[in-house]
């Protein structure tokens, strides 16, 4: 019983959660390019959860192959006409097909649907996001607490800014606030600088000038560079309340948690180009089977649900970059076929897949490195 305790503490702990969360995001993701496909007229060959040897599979009655494979890191959807499985085109294999063939495989589709397919396995994964984060308010609500502040940090952002003791908080920079984790979350994304916070004092309403600080939290993934302003939230229980949904607040509700994760998302990127961020906030496989492993044990079947539309949400916006090989790319070589009224050629392609790979490489190498140096810091 020690052996296995330790087998699972040490790797199963971590391995099982996230094979399940990312077989999980990597199918929607794929069924999104498959349904669409089919929907086309496409003939769809294979449709792969992982890559590599196959270990199990079956041939479905329309003759595509259905196969989980060795290496689980992702998977993909291959058409008639692909060359691989980065949907390269086999430009020689469709000139050996008959008209009958041809007219089923991906190239003989017209721009306009060619787009649509490429373009579903990103929107499969937000769609996912979506219903699993309405999914959660429906069925479980949401604890909320009143955005009351009960105390300020002495020397803190919030005593510079003017925040007193009983201040409710109501907007900042005119973003409505309905509880003290939408107040955390905008601050926290937003360090150093200028927010405007409207409160509630004594009835009265107070706009002031809050400049969160920058703030190096650890955490059991990895160090979190955030903004706090200083503030404690009350302890009281009355400003606790569960907060019920129904269908339509349900959907706003997973269409909001899904925004708020793309724009943070977007906030980082734009951060890190301008240099306000540090890259090793990126994280591999390594770390996110880490995350998964935390979740799992912690918040046990529903964290790691609501983790697979995090990471949903962040490989349908991976995916969605101009990069040659990744589904943005293919959307990229599309929009130039439709403003030239002709495909790049095939040497091009075949040098923008090559340059599209070794860019993913890369950032894999890196992020990976990433997770080396992490988990050694954490020994």
């Amino acid at each position: 019983m020690e052996f296995v305790a330790s087998l699972w503490n040490t790797g199963l702990g971590y391995l099982l959660p996230f094979l399940f969360v990312l077989t999980i995001v990597v199918f929607v993701h794929e069924l999104g390019h498959f349904l669409v496909g089919r929907w086309c007229g496409v003939d769809v060959k294979t449709f792969s959860i992982g890559f590599g040897r196959e270990i199990f599979g079956f041939t479905d009655k329309h003759g595509t192959r259905w196969r989980f494979a060795l290496i689980p890191l992702g998977g993909y959807v291959k058409f008639s006409g692909d060359a691989d499985a980065a949907s390269s085109p086999d430009d020689a294999a469709v000139d050996r097909m008959t008209p009958q063939e041809r007219a089923r495989s991906f190239p003989a589709q017209s721009i306009g649907e060619r787009a649509a397919i490429v373009a579903a396995g990103p929107i499969a994964n937000f769609l996912l996001a979506i219903v699993i984060f309405a999914g959660m308010a429906f069925f479980f609500g949401k604890q909320v607490l009143m955005p009351r502040v009960d105390a300020v940090v002495a020397g803190s952002a919030a005593e510079r800014g003017g925040l007193k003791a009983g201040d409710v908080v109501i907007s900042i920079d005119g973003q409505p606030i309905e509880s003290f984790a939408d107040m955390q979350r905008i601050v926290s994304i937003r360090p150093e600088e200028n927010l405007a916070v409207t409160v509630d004092r004594s009835g009265s309403q107070v706009t002031l000038a809050v400049v969160p600080a920058l703030s190096e939290m650890k955490t059991p993934v990895g160090v979190q560079r955030i903004g706090v302003i200083g503030v404690k939230a009350s302890p009281r229980p009355e400003d606790w309340k569960t907060q019920r949904f129904g269908l339509v607040d349900s959907m706003k509700s997973g269409l909001n948690e899904t925004w708020f994760v793309v724009t943070r998302t977007y906030d980082y990127v734009a951060k890190l180009v301008k240099g306000r961020e540090s890259v090793d906030q990126l994280s591999g496989p390594i770390r996110i089977a880490q995350v998964s492993g935390i979740v799992a044990s912690s918040g046990g079947l529903l964290g790691l649900i609501n983790l697979a539309a995090i990471l949903s949400v962040s490989i349908g916006l991976m995916n969605l970059l101009p990069v040659p090989m990744l589904d943005g790319g293919h959307l990229m070589f599309y929009l130039y076929e439709a403003l030239r009224g002709r495909p790049l050629s095939p040497r091009a392609q075949e040098i923008g897949f090559r340059l599209g790979l070794g860019l993913v490489l890369m950032l894999m190498l890196f992020v990976t490195w990433n997770d080396i140096v992490h988990v050694r810091g954490l020994l």
